[in-house]
């Protein structure tokens, strides 16, 4: 029989963070991605709050949240954008997700006007359950020469409001995030 006991969920912007530390998210990342997982990916998930979870194996859940700026409306939004969540092949099903993104959402709760993430088929339904509310508009970024769309992130983008914040409704208007390397969202 496997022990599956688990140590206290933890918190810790990356700059807290040892290199050895970090070589372990990244290697669960890696490895909860299967591959698809690059520099930029990586590169997207550091410089916010982190969530983790430890269990006798070794680094068994992750999760951050970074700062973005989304435009909608003519209005800039400060998003606590949710990066890099991953679980353990083995530790999946287990609530290990729920108890990263938990952290994650009281730190969007207390420092961000909304909450963002882009969610794949698998964990769509860990964010409903949550409570995150699938943006059914349109979707695009701020790059260097104007504006991009990026209808192929259309029905994966999930926002969270924070208590007592108005969530942006999906009318004409697109989510305009910022941009980035690599995959926009």
């Amino acid at each position: 029989m496997t022990d599956h006991t688990t140590g206290p969920l933890r918190t810790a912007h990356t700059y807290q963070l040892s290199e050895a530390v970090l070589g372990e998210i990244r290697a669960l990342l890696d490895a909860a991605f299967d591959g698809d997982f690059d520099d930029d990916d990586w590169s997207h998930g550091l410089g916010g709050v982190h969530a983790f979870i430890r269990d006798r194996n070794g680094l068994a859940a992750h999760g951050s949240v970074i700062m973005r700026r989304v435009v909608h409306g003519g209005r800039s939004y400060r998003v606590g954008y949710v990066e890099a969540v991953a679980v353990r092949a083995d530790r999946r099903r287990h609530g290990l997700g729920g108890r990263v993104m938990g952290a994650l959402e009281r730190v969007i709760d207390g420092a961000y006007e909304l909450g963002a993430l882009s969610a794949s088929d698998d964990g769509a339904e860990l964010y409903r359950s949550r409570g995150w509310r699938l943006w059914r508009g349109r979707i695009g970024t701020l790059g260097p020469d104007g504006v991009v769309p990026l209808p192929e992130e259309e029905g994966s983008t999930f926002l969270r409001q924070p208590s007592g914040r108005p969530l942006p409704e999906p009318d004409a208007a697109s989510l305009l995030f910022d941009w980035r390397d690599g995959d926009v969202l």
